[in-house]
């Protein structure tokens, strides 16, 4: 199948204007159910943004060898995470899923080999920012996952077959954190006052200065960037997400930076609105 022509997909959907695309700094699990900054501005962008018809999520939390969609019209809430109060594994996010927008992707892809999913569902990073989004859980979701074994050139190409989903009333959201090294997290200040150690900000700084110049290569060759990106991207899955955003960003798009601010010293929950 090519994910080229995913776009192809929407078809069905009357034509609208352009979407938003967005890149969320989902960072704790406990933001599903924390009353917070981070939290506040998802619910103010969730008012602000245009319905979607359907919204695709790409999150840090679902890698495979391959890339996979999910094709179930339930996707199960999954609490992929240990150690956090029971309140959190009692939330559920009952959006439905879109067996037959995943089946239509499944006979028009030829490029890309995509492969439908049955059993996966909504993992955190999807739906502990989506539920403040869109709280009802009215609004289909369809997740897409990383193929780990690709680079980052070949996931920012992957994105930009998909873009002209934006044009048929599909939110892309792309869900991780741009700086993300649990190993070095402070955990006793991942809550209140915001807080980063010196890498993480220089790091955060740079990703910053690279997105609001246009500058993506820089962005996806990432491990030419110095000790500071190293450490704020030891495994990529949670920097990825931020790939498949921005290669969506079109000439005369504007970047809308927010959330920026860093938490537990090595994670940054700095967010990206890129709007028509």
């Amino acid at each position: 199948m090519k994910l080229s022509h995913l776009r192809n997909i929407a078809s069905h959907f009357g034509r609208t204007d352009r979407m938003p695309v967005l890149f969320l700094g989902h960072g704790s699990p406990m933001n599903a159910i924390e009353e917070n900054m981070f939290v506040a501005s998802f619910r103010e962008l969730g008012h602000s943004l245009p319905k979607p018809q359907l919204i695709l999520c790409v999150s840090a939390h679902w890698e495979t060898k391959g890339t996979f969609v999910t094709a179930m019209s339930s996707p199960e809430t999954i609490h992929d995470f240990g150690g956090f109060p029971r309140e959190l594994y009692e939330v559920q996010y009952p959006a439905p899923g879109s067996p037959e927008w995943a089946s239509k992707a499944k006979k028009i892809i030829t490029k890309t080999e995509v492969e439908l999913d049955y059993n996966w569902g909504l993992d955190h990073g999807a739906w502990s920012v989506i539920k403040h989004l869109y709280p009802q859980a009215d609004v289909p979701v369809i997740q897409m996952s990383i193929d780990y074994t690709k680079p980052s050139q070949y996931h920012y190409d992957l994105a930009k077959e998909i873009g002209e989903l934006s044009r048929k009333g599909v939110l892309i959201v792309g869900s991780g954190n741009m700086v993300h090294n649990l190993r070095l997290a402070d955990f006793r200040r991942l809550s209140g006052d915001p807080y980063g150690y010196d890498w993480a900000i220089e790091a955060n700084e740079l990703m910053k200065s690279y997105i609001l110049d246009d500058d993506h290569q820089s962005l996806i060759q990432y491990r030419k960037q110095g000790a500071a990106f190293d450490l704020a991207i030891p495994t990529p899955e949670h920097y990825l997400p931020l790939i498949y955003a921005l290669a969506l960003k079109e000439k005369n798009d504007e970047i809308t930076l927010f959330n920026d601010e860093p938490v537990g010293g090595s994670l940054t929950m700095t967010s990206v609105l890129i709007t028509p």
